[in-house]
């Protein structure tokens, strides 16, 4: 038995931590079960039957974990997924209440060290708090406490300058090798959705070293209209593998996207990697617009999840759907590409990588 990591002697690099790449195999797949009714006004049942197939092509390769309420909506979390046809004894049930189902931000970050045998995991605490704008948040920012009890494992709290460091999930992207991508429209905007008050840049690149174990940070400039995270990385540019990006691109030039996220491809030229080499960048195209009322939806291809069994894929009624899966199947040549409708899920700002948080395999 590997001795107890003692949190308190340094910080995840200190002793040896760094956060791998989302394709490198998991244990488990981490999911809150929906039930915030604001999250999706009038659509909460298709949402429930959205979960349904996400469970089913994530659990042929991996354990879900699914947080509930309570025991009530374990039962019809159960019955959903049933009726789904996924594989119930691939589920473990955690009863853990929240405040929204966004896993990829309030969940556990994991971080390892070692390889095989002598691996270890362990979870980042970085204080999630509704991305500074609701003020019900409380309940999420316990689920990292909730999953290192659960797993038994050591939980690293995340700081800054004697403060916590508050991040999410999304908004931050690794290739497992040393790089991490963000976006200064999340992180470093000083008056919308502040995260972290008085931080510089400097600060955010020396706590996600710390804390991540990354070498280099590379920052991106904004992402699409209406996501409400406020820039966010996983609806502009993922990495595929350590040394290829995805990244959105608007070809409209009257789309109120198009100068944005073509500023995102204006500093691709000086994008260089932790060994200074430059990554290949692919285009991934945008769908149409998409509203609910007169408020545009942050519909994004990039919002895919890598699962041990498959990557699955936002799709939108739109044309470039096929387009955009074309290319990812070609990019992920060792495991099914698929598309999961998601014109009802992004009604809630977020899409399938936001529902998701991996937990790495230890070995």
């Amino acid at each position: 038995m590997p001795k107890p990591i003692d949190t308190s002697a340094g910080t995840p690099a200190e002793l040896g931590f760094a956060m791998p790449a989302e394709w490198e195999p998991h244990a488990a797949t981490w999911l809150g079960w929906p039930h915030n009714e604001t999250d999706w006004p009038g659509k909460l049942d298709a949402i429930r039957w959205v979960y349904g197939e996400m469970v089913r092509k994530i659990a042929p390769g991996e354990v879900v974990r699914l947080l509930v309420n309570n025991r009530a909506a374990e039962k019809q979390a159960r019955s959903y997924l049933a009726r789904a046809g996924a594989d119930l004894s691939r589920v473990e049930f955690i009863v853990h209440p929240t405040n929204r189902g966004w896993t990829r931000d309030s969940g556990p970050i994991c971080v390892r060290r070692g390889k095989g045998r002598k691996a270890e995991l362990a979870i980042v605490h970085c204080h999630f708090n509704a991305w500074a704008k609701y003020d019900d948040w409380q309940k999420d920012r316990k689920v990292p406490e909730t999953a290192a009890r659960v797993l038994g494992k050591p939980l690293f709290h995340a700081e800054c300058h004697g403060r916590p460091f508050v991040i999410e999930g999304g908004g931050i992207e690794v290739n497992g090798r040393g790089t991490l991508l963000t976006t200064e429209e999340c992180y470093l905007e000083r008056a919308v959705q502040v995260r972290n008050p008085g931080l510089s840049q400097a600060d955010y690149d020396a706590t996600f070293r710390r804390f991540l174990g990354v070498k280099h940070v590379l920052w991106l400039a904004a992402g699409p209209v209406g996501d409400d995270t406020h820039g966010h990385i996983d609806d502009i540019c993922r990495f595929v593998n350590p040394r290829t990006l995805v990244l959105i691109r608007e070809t409209n030039r009257r789309d109120p996207n198009y100068r944005p996220l073509a500023e995102n491809w204006e500093r691709v030229p000086d994008l260089r990697l932790e060994n200074g080499s430059k990554p290949e960048v692919i285009p991934l195209p945008m769908p149409a617009p998409l509203y609910f009322e007169d408020y545009r939806l942050p519909a994004s291809y990039a919002n895919f999840y890598i699962a041990n069994a498959a990557v699955i894929v936002p799709t939108f009624n739109d044309p470039n759907d096929r387009v955009a899966l074309g290319i990812l199947s070609e990019l992920f040549r060792e495991r099914p590409v698929v598309g999961i409708h998601a014109v009802d899920l992004v009604l809630g700002f977020g899409s399938l990588h936001c529902l998701t948080q991996q937990q790495p395999a230890a070995s």
